[in-house]
């Protein structure tokens, strides 16, 4: 009995020895697979001369991850990722449109264009003098028109203009040449077409050659039905940036106005000058009587804004528009307020500029010392410069911007 007890604790011995050995066994190998499994799936990040190379995002995440995983934090952090590409993308979107609209711009002025040439060839309307001396002006592009509004009696304010700020003769093809600017005086036929004042006009341009004759007939109540022929048969003589017009009783200085205008050229439907809002006047034989004011309202009621009529520009666009448009424009008594309201229902820029409505010396003279020049200068009470064709020299002469200034202006 003894000997099968001791045989029995030798047996129980061996098999716990077997099984210690088994477990140390099964651990090394279960150690190796999880080290060949580990191996195979996890990925490591790419290195280059021992650098670790992780993505901008991933550095974010690191980021994140080293600041305490703060859920709130991680909630801000992801909106602030999102926000810079849905910002990126929206002012990529912005700058698409932007383009797109000029390009529609640009060809709504072509077409506008195109359709006032066309219009003009089919009712026969009268060609410009410049056109019948064989010029061809649309073969180039131009800055600026500035049709200097006239009248048939107004012989010596024209001559005064032409001893002042408007170039003559060789100096003024050159101002065409070399810096894209038209200037013209801008004047209709008589009611008797072929008659004595249109004679005087003929003899008065054959001399000069600084004239642009309308298809329109002269007088003081049609300014409106003038100011729309004028920008219609501009448009169809020159292809140009812009198209100013300004009366002949009024200084100006060409080299600041072009350069003026010049800082607006990127805009689409520009109208400047100096904008007003003057009261319509229902009482009859006063001044600047609006026979149709009842359309604007209650009586003491004002106008719209709308630039004074001394001088104003519009861009190419505009011009285009009142030409392709200008049979049914509707024209009130004073053509600043017809002019304000064919445009008050578009898309337009009016651009108040302050120094187109300067005074006459001192104002316009200390302006100038103090190195803001005016681009235009006249008095209020006279709607113009008071006896224009006595002062006109004057005016030049203390605010005036010099004929070097003209030559070197930036445009």
């Amino acid at each position: 009995m003894s000997f099968k007890n001791k045989g029995g604790g030798v047996e129980g011995t061996s098999r716990s020895v077997i099984s210690q050995k088994w477990t140390l066994f099964l651990c090394i190998a279960s150690f190796c697979a999880g080290m060949f499994f580990t191996t195979r799936l996890w990925t490591v990040p790419e290195t280059k001369g021992g650098i670790t190379r992780t993505t901008a995002v991933e550095a974010e995440r690191l980021s994140l991850v080293s600041e305490g995983c703060n859920t709130r934090l991680l909630q801000q952090k992801g909106v602030k990722l999102v926000s810079k590409d849905v910002f990126g993308e929206v002012s990529k979107t912005h700058h698409a449109l932007q383009t797109l609209d000029k390009t529609i711009s640009n060809l709504e002025m072509e077409l506008a264009a195109a359709k006032a040439t066309q219009e003009s060839i089919l009712s026969g309307a009268p060609i410009s003098h410049d056109i019948e001396k064989g010029d061809s002006p649309k073969k180039r592009k131009y800055f600026m028109v500035v049709g200097i509004n006239t009248a048939f009696s107004s012989r010596k304010r024209r001559d005064s203009v032409r001893a002042t700020w408007m170039l003559q003769g060789e100096k003024r093809k050159k101002l065409e040449e070399e810096k894209g600017i038209i200037m013209r005086f801008v004047i209709g036929h008589g009611a008797t077409l072929g008659g004595i004042l249109d004679r005087a006009i003929e003899a008065e341009d054959s001399k000069h050659g600084d004239f642009l004759r309308l298809d329109h007939v002269e007088g003081y109540l049609e300014l409106s039905a003038k100011t729309k022929t004028y920008f219609a048969t501009a448009v169809k003589l020159w292809d140009a940036e812009y198209y100013v017009k300004v009366d002949d009783d009024v200084h100006v200085n060409i080299g600041t106005l072009a350069e003026t205008l010049a800082r607006h050229r990127k805009k689409p439907r520009v109208y400047i000058g100096c904008m007003k809002s003057g009261p319509v006047l229902a009482q009859k034989g006063v001044r600047y009587h609006e026979p149709e004011y009842w359309k604007f309202g209650e009586t003491g009621n004002k106008y719209f804004r709308h630039a004074t009529g001394q001088i104003y520009a519009i861009s190419k666009d505009l011009a285009s528009y009142i030409s392709v448009n200008q049979h049914v424009l509707h024209k009130y008594t004073n053509e600043d307020v017809s002019l304000g309201s064919w445009l008050i229902g578009l898309d337009v820029q009016h651009i108040d500029d302050r120094r187109l409505c300067c005074g006459t010396p001192p104002d316009c003279e200390w302006k100038a010392q103090a190195g803001n020049i005016c681009v235009a200068s006249f008095d209020w009470t006279c709607s113009g410069i008071c006896r224009s064709v006595d002062r006109l020299k004057e005016v030049h002469r203390r605010c005036g911007e010099g004929e070097k200034a003209l030559w070197k202006a930036a445009i």
